[in-house]
């Protein structure tokens, strides 16, 4: 039985190092966040002149200083804006943004509110209340089904844009999309929260909180995206014949500083066979720890298989140390040994 565990076991450690060979984005780590100034924002909003240093807001946006700022009302026919006044310098980065999405309609609604990157800002226009034919990354938080889909709708869809290519409108997207997922974000009992994890050529990853406080739904993950340098961070919403309530309530951008590509992942792993700080692990010294771990099980194994042994023994004559005490020869009960072994004393 120990022999078959022992089998099983080093087949799992086997798969873990098999793991190891995933792309060089999965194998890195975010060590430290730096909050940026620029990029981010919560109530009030704005100063004692009405206006925030960092941020523009324009069309039918309106600012709640204790709320929300309002991208658009529930009335048909509105379009609302915010945008970063600079660009986001940092490669690496994560947005976390609190909004909310609602209205009084249970069935007629509409029509989202987007979520941009983009190289112009301030544009308004007809794609969720911005500039068509924009270059760089939009999501599309869309509420509103423009035709037939075998999925549902609240949906988030990812578009990255060339300057050239024009929103798929009638289909919702669907042309354009690099990643999407239906998630019921409307009306939720918690606070709706979508975190976007960007590694500079390398990653960008799209979470949602809608169900439950700190509960974070995958959305999609994209390798080998690109979004233009140096993008200004925008949200938008439009409104149509349908109409909803679109509030941004708090955004917050960070630059990602992250592990080097050639430092290993397992910091013990180097030091313990000498490695230099910063070498990633050879082939070698990744056997050479695979066989440690199974000299540390065969140790506990056997720990274990002692353990038992006196426990039988304990069992069988009364103390663990069989017929023979500490305290005298053929089981006697006297002195230091009989003290420590008398099982009716302890």
């Amino acid at each position: 039985m120990l022999c078959r565990l022992f089998l099983r076991t080093a087949l799992l450690v086997v798969g873990v190092f098999g793991a190891d060979s995933k792309s060089s984005a999965a194998n890195r780590t975010i060590e430290r966040t730096v909050q940026l100034r620029t990029h981010s924002i919560y109530a009030p909003y704005i100063d004692q002149d009405l206006q925030n240093r960092w941020w523009d807001f324009g069309a039918d946006a309106v600012i709640n200083t204790n709320k929300h700022i309002r991208l658009t009302r529930n009335r048909p026919s509105e379009m609302g804006w915010l945008w970063s006044r600079l660009p986001i310098t940092a490669s690496n980065y994560v947005m976390e943004v609190e909004f909310k999405i609602s209205g009084e309609s249970n069935h007629l609604y509409g029509d989202g509110m987007a979520i941009w990157l983009t190289k112009s800002r301030t544009e308004p226009g007809p794609v969720f209340g911005s500039v068509d034919k924009f270059e760089g990354l939009a999501l599309f938080l869309d509420t509103y089904p423009n035709a037939r889909h075998s999925y549902s709708f609240p949906r988030v869809v990812a578009m990255m844009g060339d300057g050239k290519t024009e929103y798929d409108h009638d289909n919702d997207g669907e042309a354009n999309s690099i990643g999407a997922c239906s998630l019921s974000f409307r009306r939720t009992n918690v606070a709706t929260k979508l975190r976007l994890t960007y590694f500079k050529d390398e990653y960008l990853d799209v979470k949602v909180q809608y169900r439950a406080w700190d509960e974070w739904t995958p959305c999609f993950t994209i390798t080998g995206v690109t979004i233009p340098p140096t993008p200004f961070l925008g949200f938008s919403a439009l409104t149509g014949a349908v109409s909803d309530n679109h509030d941004v309530i708090s955004v917050t951008t960070s630059s990602a500083i992250l592990s080097p590509l050639d430092k290993p992942r397992d910091k013990l792993r180097s030091s313990f066979f000498g490695g230099r700080k910063g070498d990633s692990p050879s082939g070698s010294s990744s056997w050479s720890w695979f066989f440690v771990k199974l000299l540390l099980f065969a140790g506990a194994c056997a720990g274990g298989w002692f353990g038992w042994q006196q426990y039988q023994r304990k069992q069988r004559y009364g103390g663990f140390g069989g017929g023979m005490g500490m305290g005298g020869l053929g089981g006697s009960r006297s002195g230091f040994g009989g003290v420590f072994y008398d099982s009716k004393r302890f």
